[in-house]
């Protein structure tokens, strides 16, 4: 199951960002998707560099919400891939100037829109919310189960739900067909647990 980590500064309740990084890197998540998207792209890619200098005994893969640009500059340092959100332009845009090996990801809230993403080049989706967000306040009605597993039966990439995603429903989104669950609170929470 992929389990990935999207980070917010801001939502976190105690210690810094990088150790709240650095525990889920040692936890064993399957990819870190630095989302912080107050930064500017220099302290961002500052972020990004100062991730991937730490420890990281399980290989996880580190991933740069919407700035393709800073992931690519920070991929020369080891960054995996870059996640792109609804509406961006076609991952095949972007599959032209990456590396090979280089994870594009893309932002989903429909069947239609996982679709597209694959049509479109995508190597992975998250599709969401599938709950109310524990985060944020959500801009589109929660999807449920049903949906869930109707976005990852349309398509062979790997659909992530997100979106309300806890300890205790995780296993559900997988029996659905998720290939596992993105989430920001369910592994900031781990972070505060483990402290």
């Amino acid at each position: 199951m992929i389990r990935c980590y999207i980070t917010d500064q801001r939502a976190l309740a105690s210690g810094s960002l990088l150790d709240a990084i650095a525990q889920n890197l040692g936890d064993g998540v399957t990819w870190i998707q630095i989302r912080e998207k107050h930064l500017s792209a220099r302290a961002l890619f500052e972020l990004v560099g100062a991730a991937l200098q730490l420890p990281n005994p399980h290989g996880s893969k580190i991933i740069v919400n919407t700035r393709a640009d800073v992931a690519l500059a920070a991929g020369v340092a080891g960054a995996s891939g870059v996640h792109l959100p609804s509406g961006s332009p076609a991952a095949r845009t972007w599959r032209a100037i990456v590396p090979t090996g280089f994870l594009i990801g893309v932002s989903c809230h429909s069947v239609e829109d996982v679709r597209q993403a694959e049509d479109e080049g995508a190597d992975y989706v998250v599709f969401g919310p599938v709950f109310p967000p524990r985060s944020k306040i959500a801009r589109v009605e929660p999807r449920g189960l049903k949906e869930l597993r109707r976005a990852a039966e349309a398509v062979r990439i790997p659909v992530l739900a997100l979106g309300g995603v806890t300890q205790e429903n995780s296993a559900a989104c997988v029996s659905a067909g998720a290939a596992g669950v993105a989430g920001i609170t369910l592994f900031q929470e781990l972070v505060k647990s483990n402290s």
